[in-house]
């Protein structure tokens, strides 16, 4: 009976190192990717999953940021129609603006700073000359500065410029 136990004995010394082995390797590889995923994380390669739920303040962070990057395109309604210095007959400009922001909040800035936002862009495009306007280099200028004055304008109102573009998106001399 002493060799019995012997012999029983025997076969778990010998596959004790190799299950220890085992299990050593095992916890080696999870704490790998443990740390990677973790790495990936908070790096962010690996984005967290949306969830439809808001019970979790970080989801919507979140979602703000995603929002936060899209652009959004305001029209200022009605076209621009003004009369500018030219030779000859009375010249007319007519020209349609969006102006673009990142921010959702800052359209409703925009739309309720509307009036001397319109008043200051009329007074920009009336300044123009018909020689002055008739390049593309000269578009391009007043679309710079049709830019900067409405940035200066929600500076000045709001505590930020928020507009990122400003874009003619018709443009008629007469």
């Amino acid at each position: 009976m002493a060799k019995e136990e012997a012999t029983e004995d025997a076969p778990k010394a010998k596959s004790t190192p190799w299950l220890m082995i085992i299990i050593i390797v095992l916890l080696s590889i999870v704490t790998m990717v443990g740390t990677i995923m973790g790495t990936l994380h908070f790096t962010g390669v690996l984005a967290p999953q949306k969830s439809t739920t808001d019970g979790n303040d970080e989801e919507v962070v979140e979602e703000e940021e995603i929002k936060l990057d899209q652009a959004i395109y305001l029209p200022l309604e009605p076209a621009f129609v003004v009369n500018f210095e030219g030779r000859g007959p009375a010249r007319f400009l007519q020209i349609t603006v969006e102006v673009m922001t990142r921010d959702p909040a800052m359209e409703e800035h925009i739309k309720k700073h509307m009036p001397v936002i319109r008043n200051n862009l009329v007074f920009l495009f009336g300044s123009q000359t018909y020689e002055s306007v008739s390049t593309l280099e000269g578009k391009e200028k007043l679309r710079s500065g049709a830019l900067a004055e409405v940035q200066k304008i929600l500076e000045e109102e709001v505590g930020q410029a928020g507009v990122e573009a400003l874009y003619f998106t018709s443009f008629v001399m007469q």
